[in-house]
């Protein structure tokens, strides 16, 4: 079954959103929607933007612009933001209620981008949100990090592509688990600990030397994993540099 999806990037225009750091929420939710737009519409997905550059629409609109294309889902995506910087870190998803698939996609996402190093911090109930109480299909709101910490906007920027890739990934694992299957991804594993700040000790030490690091927590370890690559070749010249730079690796799938 072909889906169709209106992804919104919050704000725009003259509503920049959330502003810290020199940064504006409009700005980093454009870009990355259009990331997650170009995934989805290589694997067939019907994907609607409710804009694609700098311009203001009012909630209701956005929410009319989802009616009007009948669309089977509507993901807003959103940085979150807190009265103290460096108050709050992680990411978080609104739905209207509790209830069916919208449920299941906010619980995959959220998951998803855990596994990019994000804390998770759940899925939350806004039945007072326009772009969720207006909108006739499932619609969800993704807070992807907040904008006034420090620690989430170096991961929104140092793994962008893995953000836009978890995000993806888990909206069609969601659709249709049966016939949708998303893609081996290689990673480059560099240390497996049982330890939380032996792994948070080599994951910095590689971040600072540039290299997309993140850590995964499973199976009772941590890992400390560079970069998820479609193509194994990729993930080899990756492997190839570490191991350059004096590091022990393994290339995996989990």
């Amino acid at each position: 079954m072909a889906y169709k999806i209106v992804l919104d990037a919050g704000h725009g225009g003259e509503d920049p959103g959330a502003v810290q750091y020199g940064r504006q929420e409009k700005d980093d939710t454009l870009r990355l929607v259009l990331a997650i737009g170009s995934i989805l519409e290589g694997r067939g997905v019907d994907v609607v933007y409710t804009r694609t550059t700098d311009v203001y629409q009012t909630p209701f609109q956005k929410a009319q612009i989802a009616n009007d294309e009948m669309a089977d889902y509507f993901i807003s995506i959103h940085r979150n933001s807190s009265p103290t910087p460096d108050q709050y870190s992680g990411v978080e998803t609104l739905i209207y209620d509790k209830s069916g698939i919208k449920l299941e996609m906010a619980e995959n996402i959220n998951g998803a981008l855990e596994e990019v190093g994000f804390q998770n911090l759940g899925v939350k109930e806004r039945p007072g949100l326009v772009v969720l109480r207006r909108t006739r299909m499932p619609a969800l709101l993704v807070e992807v990090g907040f904008i006034n910490s420090e620690n989430d906007n170096r991961f929104f920027d140092e793994r962008f592509q893995q953000i836009a890739q978890a995000i993806a990934y888990a909206i069609l694992g969601t659709l249709d688990e049966e016939t949708v299957e998303a893609p081996l991804l290689y990673r480059v594993q560099t240390g497996l600990f049982r330890n939380r700040e032996n792994a948070d000790r080599l994951n910095y030490e590689l971040i600072s030397k540039g290299y997309p690091s993140y850590i995964l927590d499973s199976d009772g370890y941590y890992k400390v994993q560079v970069g998820a690559f479609e193509q194994l070749g990729n993930a080899v010249t990756m492997e190839r540099r570490l191991r350059q730079d004096g590091y022990q690796t393994l290339i995996t799938t989990k």
